[in-house]
C-alpha cells in the first residue's frame, strides 16, 4: 500500500514511517475499498451481475483509483449490455493509469471492430426510439424497436425488462415470461426481474383458493353453527328424534288433521282463485293475440329490412377484412403510416410494419380477396409507398446485398424480391436475385428470373451476364 501523501509503501505502523502522517483511516479505508471489490467478485462469479454492481460501486465511492475494481465494474456492465456504462468505466480507469492497463484492450477490442461499434451505435438510436414510442403509447412499435434491439445485443438486461414490461401491460404472460427468464440466465439476481417474474407467474399460476378455505367447526358441544347464504344457521346436536309406536301414531294424525284442513278450508278458496285467474288469462289472450295479429305485418317488414342491412354490412366487412377475414393487412399498413409521420427516417421500423401485410400468403396469392380491399386502402398504401418506396427498395437492396455476398441466400432471396417490387429499375437487384436462386440450387426460378433481365433490361451488361447464366445453366442440364 502506497501513502496519499508522499507515495512511499507504507509498513505495519499506523504513520508513514517517511513523512510521518497518520495513515490508520486511510488503510482502513483502502481495506474496505478491497472487501467490497472482492464481494464483487465473488458475486460476478456466480452471475450475481446487479449485486455486483452494488458492491463496485461501493468499493469506488471508498477509493476511486481502485482501477480492478473500475475495470471488473466494466466487464459486469458489458456482460449485461450496457455497453456506453462500460466504455465510460474502462476510459476513466485509462486516464487514472495511463499505462499496464488492462482496460486499453478492453477499448481495443470495440473500437477496432467496426462492426461491433455499428451495433452498438443502432443500440443505443432503437432503445431510445423505443423509449419514445412508450412515451407516445405507441406500444406495438415500441416492440419492433426493442426486438431490433435484442437481434443486435442479446444480453440487454434493461431492453429485456422493457420488452417484459410491455408484455405484462398487453396480458401476454407467456412471452413475458420468456423475456424476464433470459433476464435471469444474464443476471441472476437482480430485483427488477424478480419483481417482474413473481407477478407473471403469479398471473400464470392455476387457481387453489378452494383448497385455502377454512372446514366448518362445531362452536360447542351442543350446536353446530355454520353459513346458509347470508344467515347463520344454528342447530343443536343432542335432540333425539322420536322412535317406534308414538312415531308412528303422531305422524298418521299429522297427516289426517293436515288433509282435514286442506278439505274445508284451503281448496275452496284455491278452486274459486283459479277460476277467477283462468278467466283473467283466457281474457289477456285474447287481446294480445288480437294485437299480434294485427302487427305481424309490420315486424315482417322489419325483420326483411333487418336481413337486407345485415347483407350490406357483410360485404362491408368482407371488403375490409378480405376473403378470409383477416385484418393483418389493414394492422400492418396503419403501423406503418404512424412509424412513417412520428419518424419518416425510420425506414427499418417501416419496412417492419409493412412485412406484416405479407403474412397471410393466401391472401397474397387469392386475387379475390386482393380485389376486395377498399379503395381507402389502396390510395394510403400507395400514398405511402410513393413517399417511402425508394428508401425502401435501398433498405432491402443493401440488406439482400450483404446476405448474397455472405453467401446467406436465404436470407438475400426474400430482401432482393422486395428491393425489386419496390423499384423496378433496379436492374441489379433482379440480377443478383437470380444468382441467389442459382447458388441456392434453384436453377428453374433462376432461369425465370434471368429471363426477366433480358426482358426489361435489353442490351445492357446485365442482360449480357444473363444470356450467358442461362446458356451455362442449359448446358449442364444437357450434360
Amino acid at each position: 500500500m502506497i501513502c496519499y501523501n508522499c507515495g512511499c509503501r507504507l509498513s505495519e505502523h499506523d504513520f508513514c514511517t517517511s513523512c510521518g502522517v497518520d495513515v490508520a483511516l486511510y488503510k482502513r479505508i483502502m481495506f474496505m475499498s478491497n472487501r467490497f471489490y472482492n464481494e464483487g467478485l465473488e458475486k460476478a462469479t456466480v452471475r450475481d451481475l446487479s449485486g455486483a454492481i452494488v458492491s463496485l460501486r461501493q468499493s469506488l465511492k471508498l477509493n476511486k483509483n481502485n482501477i480492478d475494481a473500475r475495470n471488473l465494474l466494466g466487464l459486469v456492465y458489458f456482460e449485461m449490455g450496457e455497453v456506453v456504462n462500460a466504455l465510460s468505466e474502462w476510459v476513466i480507469s485509462k486516464n487514472l493509469r495511463p499505462k499496464k492497463n488492462i482496460a486499453d484492450d478492453y477499448i481495443d477490442m470495440i473500437q477496432t471492430n467496426q462492426t461491433r461499434l455499428d451495433a452498438i451505435n443502432q443500440t443505443i438510436k432503437k432503445y431510445n426510439q423505443a423509449l419514445l414510442y412508450c412515451y407516445q403509447d405507441s406500444q406495438d412499435l415500441a416492440i419492433i424497436q426493442l426486438k431490433k434491439v435484442l437481434s443486435y445485443n442479446p444480453k440487454y438486461v434493461s431492453a429485456h425488462q422493457l420488452l417484459a414490461l410491455l408484455y405484462i401491460n398487453a396480458e401476454e404472460w407467456e412471452k413475458a415470461q420468456r423475456e424476464l427468464e433470459k433476464c435471469c440466465h444474464i443476471d441472476t439476481n437482480n430485483t427488477i426481474t424478480l419483481r417482474y417474474l413473481k407477478e407473471v407467474e403469479h398471473m400464470l399460476m392455476p387457481e387453489e383458493a378452494a383448497k385455502n378455505v377454512p372446514k366448518r367447526k362445531a362452536v360447542s358441544n351442543k350446536a353446530v353453527r355454520y353459513q346458509s347464504g347470508n344467515e347463520t344457521i344454528i342447530q343443536p346436536v343432542n335432540i333425539k328424534e322420536p322412535k317406534g309406536v308414538s312415531t308412528l301414531l303422531n305422524l298418521g294424525i299429522g297427516v289426517l288433521i293436515g288433509v282435514a284442513i286442506a278439505c274445508f278450508l284451503i281448496l275452496p278458496g284455491q278452486i274459486q282463485g283459479a277460476k277467477a285467474e283462468i278467466n283473467n288469462e283466457l281474457r289477456m289472450v285474447s287481446e294480445q293475440s288480437d294485437a299480434k295479429t294485427a302487427t305481424i305485418d309490420e315486424q315482417e317488414q322489419i325483420i326483411q329490412k333487418l336481413t337486407e342491412e345485415k347483407t350490406q354490412l357483410s360485404d362491408e366487412l368482407a371488403s375490409y377484412q378480405g376473403a378470409s377475414g383477416n385484418v393483418k393487412a389493414t394492422d400492418g399498413l396503419m403501423m406503418a403510416v404512424r412509424a412513417y409521420l412520428e419518424n419518416p427516417e425510420d425506414i427499418e421500423t417501416i419496412a417492419s410494419c409493412l412485412e406484416q401485410l405479407e403474412e397471410n400468403e393466401e391472401d397474397k396469392a387469392d386475387e379475390t380477396a386482393q380485389e376486395q380491399k377498399s379503395e381507402a386502402f389502396t390510395a394510403l398504401y400507395d400514398k405511402l409507398i410513393e413517399a417511402v418506396g425508394e428508401d425502401l427498395a435501398s433498405y432491402y437492396y443493401n440488406a439482400g446485398y450483404g446476405s448474397y455476398r455472405a453467401e446467406d441466400y436465404e436470407a438475400a432471396i426474400p430482401n432482393l424480391q422486395r428491393a425489386y417490387e419496390y423499384d423496378e429499375t433496379n436492374g441489379d437487384a433482379l440480377f443478383n436475385l437470380g444468382n441467389s436462386y442459382r447458388r441456392s440450387g434453384d436453377d428453374d426460378k433462376a432461369k425465370e428470373i434471368y429471363a426477366m433481365v433480358i426482358d426489361n433490361f435489353p442490351g445492357t451488361e446485365l442482360a449480357n451476364r444473363s444470356e450467358t447464366n442461362l446458356a451455362e445453366i442449359n448446358n449442364a442440364e444437357q450434360n
